[in-house]
């Protein structure tokens, strides 16, 4: 048994199947796992720096460098999510995707 597709069917799953490979391509856009990961560490750094020691401080000659690189990561982390909030991945063009190879 065999089954025929309108042109409507067609159509409408072509539909779908594009709106499903947008939200993919926004859900794994390499912005927001970078930005995702750095605040993450950004924030766990940070936190590490309010905790620092003298001894830890004194042997980064003064400096507290945990505060000072957690707070640099995760303000890298922040630019990397705004990036993606006012600049999205344009979709992609009508008409589908190019073939590979062409037909002879």
């Amino acid at each position: 048994m065999s089954e025929f597709y309108s042109e409507k069917d067609v159509q409408r799953e072509v539909t779908e199947l594009q709106g499903k490979s947008a939200t993919a391509a926004r859900l794994f856009d390499i912005r927001r796992i970078i930005g995702g990961l750095f605040v993450v560490y950004g924030v766990i750094v940070t936190i590490a720096g309010f905790t620092a020691s003298d001894a830890d401080i004194d042997k980064a000659v003064g400096v507290n460098i945990n505060l000072w690189t957690g707070l640099g990561m995760l303000l890298l982390g922040l630019f990397f999510l705004a990036w993606l909030k006012l600049r999205p991945a344009a979709p992609a063009p009508p008409g589908g995707e190019p073939e590979d190879e062409p037909r002879e």
